[in-house]
């Protein structure tokens, strides 16, 4: 069996899949899409050269994983060790009818941790891995949800604003204000796609003075409108955007900036035994109707 046959391909207005074909080269070209996802439907045969293209895929793209049948794998022990290094966004059962509509759902649902799911992002894009960097980052993802000023999250973080602002940029990150200016962009971005309100709603609820204003910011730091994000779907290429649009503004220090390139990351291969996991409690996705803000 082909890598093609097993790799697939689904893109905005979500409703068709393509398969897969040229590799990381055509994953360069897709990624150049917003909203654009694989679809990896796991076989025993080529799991590894899969695992391995798959996990060291362009930043942006997200991957949705449909399980093997039980006993299509052994040892069933490594198969989620293996596939969460790959951070599908979402699993789903083995099934031979793919629907696009299905797919799409998977895709826009919110993760149930957020934060965790951002650092693990930079993390895995080589933007940073100093833990205690990670942890304040993840602290203002989290804080985000009800926090709306840089003074109000340096007293959350129990730390002065100048401090808290040393430390991201020791590290070559951006400053503070643009870290929540994003977090709270990308938790309205998943109300938007998970919600028929209007902008001017979803705005004001998340803090905003009104649509228009939402509409400015999310240019000037996404590159990118509101009705853009609402139609193309799941958060990580909103977040690869805004990483992509601090380095070419000199937010991201060239060392890091250098981390985003579509080069293959320095990481250990993929094997049989590799037994190295990370959590995927937030990625046990469950296939569920209708829309949750």
């Amino acid at each position: 069996m082909s890598r093609a046959s097993s790799l697939k391909v689904m893109q905005h207005p979500y409703n068709n899949l393509a398969e897969l074909d040229g590799g990381r080269a055509r994953m360069r070209e897709i990624g150049k899409s917003p909203g654009a996802a694989l679809i990896w439907i796991v076989r025993a045969r080529g799991f590894y050269a899969h695992a391995e293209l798959l996990r060291n895929r362009p930043g942006g793209l997200a991957l949705i994983v449909i399980l093997p049948k039980v006993n299509d794998f052994e040892p069933q022990s490594q198969l989620i060790p293996l596939l969460s290094r790959c951070r599908p966004v979402g699993y789903l059962p083995n099934h031979q009818d793919l629907d696009a509509s299905d797919l799409a759902r998977v895709l826009r649902r919110p993760p149930s941790d957020l934060a965790a799911e951002v650092t693990d992002y930079i993390r895995w894009r080589g933007v940073t891995r100093d833990q205690n960097t990670l942890r304040l980052v993840r602290q203002i993802i989290d804080l985000s949800n009800s926090v709306r000023t840089v003074d109000a999250l340096a007293r959350s973080m129990f730390m002065s604003r100048r401090a808290l602002g040393r430390k991201l940029t020791a590290e070559g990150l951006p400053v503070p204000s643009h870290w929540l200016q994003a977090a709270r962009l990308l938790r309205l971005t998943l109300r938007l796609q998970n919600s028929d309100a209007s902008l001017f709603s979803l705005a004001c609820a998340a803090g905003y003075p009104d649509g228009f204003s939402v509409s400015n910011q999310m240019k000037r730091l996404v590159g990118t409108r509101p009705s853009i994000v609402r139609e193309h779907l799941g958060w990580e290429w909103v977040l690869e955007a805004w990483l992509r649009s601090e380095a070419e503004s000199g937010g991201l220090a060239p060392r890091v900036a250098g981390a985003l390139a579509d080069n293959p990351r320095a990481q250990p291969r993929c094997s049989p035994t590799d037994s190295r996991t990370r959590s995927v409690g937030s990625r046990r996705t469950a296939l569920r109707g209708g829309k949750g803000a």
